[in-house]
């Protein structure tokens, strides 16, 4: 994004190495699952000595097939009679029987219990894939009385568990399977939980598995083996549920329904005259319990029901039997419809009441038996999610709402839609999650209305009940005449809005735009530093509180791009202020001309144009963090609605990636030009410190905090590392970037100062003991102010080189010409050979004085110092590291800077301005609030 020109840099910085256009090779975070960092089963390879299959083959993990062979085609021809069945053994037996374990692939006997060899008594082997993807799994000392539990922490402990996190967490499982497809991968087929007071030895005595299958005992997590169990009793359940509907229907059709003609004559045939008794004497008794009932009998009922004489009681014939019959069938009939409407809701469970219903099959109850209730359409059987209830609606979803009961107290519970899903909760729409209280209103689609119900809490006053109305926005909220407010009343209350420290910002998405720019137009107009960030924050938290999901991934792409646009203009009005860019005036072209440069600007200037990219950088680190705390919550809401919904929150999260590497784009263009102006600076004050004298009469080395004690040659060295630091400072710039943009300043430094160096040293006197104790005193001399304002570890681990270099040359010459060439290669280890082959064979020794035989390298040593440089490496500078903890800004916070609540009260006003001024001129008028501002 920054020109080419600028790059390419100047001449005059070509020749010494000077690192023009620094590119900063930042890895970006990437908000993805870790179930997706990790190969899936299918690609890892087992090839550990540990293996559970056959001999010692190596084991390849393959997702199961979904193609099983059906069991009965190998067994179709398992039970028909064999043709000489009568000439074998048994007579009667059947001929394929003796065959039935020849059919079945044997299983060799030292693989029917994987977790135990014949061979090793005692030891028993605990598989743990589901702990540790790719481990197969651990051997454990077991007796006969060694119980689950024992074992379960014995495995743990080899697994590397932590004993409070797998206290209770984990179960050993018994599970029973066999090895499928040509690379033998298990597949269990059933899986038992063992009781923690059971033990496994003793199972393994008393039950084995049947013929070609295998067993072998796995720690699995409890939750998971629970939640399997839980699937399998509702699925249960639910055939149960099936069977005694249908065979309620069935009574139902056998008691009140008409039977069939033929059935119907061979029961009058075979009705005797104490079956028409005791007919009658039921047809009175139920007509009295319908009395009591209060049910509405008809005249005609009453005709039927009329008591019966003892004449008529004995008449035998067939049409009065048949007329007694069909009165009782339909008495049976009335009675149970009447049992049925006569239920009584549960007092322990919570419950949905039907209020609107779509289907006449619907029932009026819905008890919420799980703490998670989740309402949907019924699809395949296979697809989609786990469902409570479902509903028959056409604009119902597979996966509608979920009512989840609230953690701390009983009565209070959570709803919260799925993606798309039309939800209303007290006529309200609802878009995301919110609390649910007994007597709420519950609406899913355009069929269903529910109440919710909580027989174990006393019922609080319905909060779909008529309150004082109040309309969105701003001027709803607090100008609105038909919430029976004064006008002092309502001046008040929006007063108290505006000058309230609640870190809120309330505003409609109309005016959305306009906030955001009017936000980024402020930025470095308070002395709040940090206030874009904060204020930017505000208005994620609007969004994902009040307005619908979509509209967040939307609000934070936009964000990223004005912060962008902002950044991009300030980089070219730095760039533009450079004394290089700049039209000198033509009286003084000619004298910069001669002298053959342009003069560069003082590290104050430069600390100037720089501060607005380091609140930039400073803001767009502080609003990065807050962007991701959202996106987590988003994978949290993906991972919790399931595949059915993948499409859309899939698509939000691609676009907050795309913005979020808008804002790592951002940090690192603003760190780039920040180091590069400072180091282009740095550049020209450098050579001082090789050059200068620190033993003189002006400089007081007794204190050496203060700069302008320190030597001449140092002090403009430092007085630019006083000033970054300062800057960072004032900008707040989180501390790991502080510790960075140091480390790359002491880098440059380093490289810059050792290439002098290494070039000075040729064919002249300047390695000498003399020269190397003022280089060793003024280094000596930075590294303590340095460390007096706490960045002494970073610039002694970036001024190793340099400072190695002038440990050497400050050895006396009559220690040094006795060393040898390995020792010094050991005491010296920053230097390569080749920088300190160059260090000796350039040292000044004296006229005439030969070299010493000790200082000659080894000839293998030689062959490589040849390709070898003696120089420093600009491109090797460390990389930028983006931090992922010690932020500053919390914005759920009250706000306790006056200088920030000075702007966040501007914002609102602005805010209602702006709503303002989209209202008709007679509707301003008619709130009355501008005698309140």
């Amino acid at each position: 994004m920054f020109s080419e020109e600028r790059k390419e840099g100047s001449p005059r910085f070509g020749k010494l190495h000077f690192p023009v256009g620094l590119w900063i090779n930042s890895p970006k975070k990437h908000f993805v699952k870790m179930s997706r960092r990790w190969p899936s089963v299918g690609s890892v390879r087992s090839t550990s000595s540990d293996t559970a299959s056959r001999g010692s083959e190596t084991v390849e993990l393959r997702p199961p097939s979904k193609a099983k062979a059906g069991r009965h085609k190998r067994l179709s021809n398992l039970f028909h009679r064999s043709p000489s069945s009568g000439a074998g053994v048994g007579g009667g037996r059947w001929g394929s029987e003796k065959k039935l374990a020849d059919l079945i692939d044997p299983v060799p006997e030292d693989l029917v219990e994987l977790s135990s060899q014949p061979q090793l008594p005692g030891i028993l082997k605990i598989f743990g894939g589901a702990i540790s993807r790719g481990a197969n799994y651990k051997s454990v000392l077991a007796t006969p009385r060694s119980t689950a539990r024992q074992l379960v922490r014995e495995a743990l402990e080899r697994y590397g568990v932590a004993p409070e996190e797998g206290s209770g967490g984990y179960v050993l499982c018994d599970v029973v399977g066999r090895f499928e497809g040509p690379g033998g991968a298990w597949q269990a087929e059933h899986l038992r939980p063992v009781g923690d007071t059971e033990r496994p030895l003793v199972l393994q005595d008393v039950w084995k598995p049947k013929a070609g299958l295998s067993r072998r005992f796995e720690v699995r997590r409890r939750c998971e083996v629970e939640r399997v169990g839980e699937a399998e009793d509702n699925e249960t359940a639910g055939i149960n549920a099936q069977a005694r509907r249908l065979q309620k229907s069935r009574s139902r059709a056998a008691s009140g329904g008409p039977a069939p003609k033929e059935r119907a004559d061979n029961l009058s045939l075979r009705r005797s005259i104490s079956d028409m008794n005791l007919s009658a004497r039921k047809r009175r008794e139920r007509k009295a319990v319908l009395s009591v009932a209060g049910a509405e009998v008809g005249p005609a009922s009453e005709e039927q029901d009329r008591e019966v004489s003892p004449a008529q009681e004995a008449e035998p014939a067939d049409g009065g039997a048949k007329s007694g019959e069909a009165e009782d069938l339909a008495d049976g009939a009335n009675l149970e419809q009447l049992s049925q409407c006569l239920i009584q809701p549960p007092t322990q469970h919570p419950y949905f009441l039907l209020l609107l219903g779509c289907d006449k099959q619907d029932f009026v109850i819905y008890v919420m038996t799980r703490r998670r209730h989740v309402f949907g359409r019924r699809l395949q059987p296979d697809k989609g999610g786990y469902v409570d209830t479902f509903l028959c609606a056409p604009d119902i979803l597979p996966r509608h709402c979920c009512v989840q009961e609230a953690e701390p107290a009983p009565g209070l519970a959570l709803v919260r839609p799925f993606r798309g899903a039309a939800v209303t909760l007290n006529g309200g729409a609802l878009v995301r999650e919110a609390e649910l209280h007994p007597g709420d209103l519950l609406g899913l689609g355009q069929h269903f209305l529910f109440m919710y119900k909580d027989p174990r809490t006393p019922q609080p006053r319905p909060a779909w009940l008529p309150r004082p109305w109040a309309s969105p926005g701003l001027a709803g909220a607090f100008s609105c005449q038909a919430c029976g407010r004064s006008l002092q009343e309502r001046q008040d209350a929006f007063q108290a809005y505006v000058e309230s420290r609640e870190p809120e910002l309330r505003y409609r998405p109309q005016e959305e735009e306009a906030l955001l720019r009017e936000i980024v137009r402020l930025q470095g107009a308070t002395a709040f530093n940090l206030a874009p960030a904060f204020l930017l924050g505000l208005c994620l938290e609007h969004s994902t509180r009040v307005l619908e999901p979509g509209h967040f991934p939307r609000l934070v792409a936009r964000m990223a791009q004005l912060v962008k646009e902002a950044v991009w203009e300030k980089i070219k009005e730095v760039g533009d202020r450079q004394p290089e860019n700049c039209s000198p005036h033509p009286s003084l072209l000619s004298s910069q001309q001669d002298k053959g440069q342009v003069g560069a600007l003082s590290i104050e200037e430069v600390a100037a144009d720089l501060r607005p990219l380091m609140l930039w950088m400073a803001n767009a680190m502080e609003l990065l963090n807050l962007v991701q705390k959202k996106v987590l919550d988003m994978e949290k809401e993906l991972d919790l609605e399931g595949s059915s919904h993948d499409a859309l929150l899939s698509s939000d999260l691609e676009t907050c990636d795309e913005a979020m590497a808008v804002l790592d784009e951002v940090i690192m263009s603003t760190f780039q030009q920040s180091v590069y102006y400072l180091t282009k600076t740095l550049y020209s004050a450098l050579p001082a410190l090789l050059d200068s004298n620190p033993f003189t009469a002006a400089a007081d080395l007794s204190h050496a905090q203060e700069l302008s004690t320190m030597p001449e040659g140092i002090r403009g060295t430092l007085a630019i590392y006083q000033a970054t630091l300062e800057l960072t400072r004032e900008c707040e710039l989180h501390p790991d970037l502080v510790s960075q943009t140091f480390g790359y300043l002491f880098f440059f430094s380093n490289a810059s100062l050792f290439n002098t160096l290494m070039e000075r040293g040729t064919g002249g006197p300047f390695y000498q003991w003399a020269k190397a104790v003022q280089i060793r005193t003024n280094l000596d001399l930075v590294l303590d102010w340095l460390q007096g304002v706490g960045l002494g570890d970073i610039a002694a681990e970036f001024f190793r080189k340099l400072s190695t270099t002038a440990n050497l040359l400050c050895v006396p010459k009559t220690s040094l010409v006795k060393a040898t060439w390995s020792r010094l290669r050991s005491e010296y280890p920053a230097l390569t050979p080749a920088q300190l082959h160059h260090v000796l064979s350039n040292y000044h020794l004296g006229l005439g004085r030969p070299y010493p035989e000790g200082w000659s390298p080894p000839p293998q040593e030689r062959e490589e110092m040849a390709n070898s440089e003696i120089f420093e490496s600009f491109s090797d500078h460390p990389p930028l590291i983006l931090p992922n903890e010690g932020f500053r800004l919390c914005p759920t916070a009250p706000v306790t800077d006056d200088a920030l609540h000075r702007q966040l009260c501007g914002l609102r006003r602005f805010l209602w301005d702006l709503e303002q001024a989209s209202l008709p001129a007679n509707q301003r008028a008619a709130h009355g609030l501008e005698g309140g501002q």
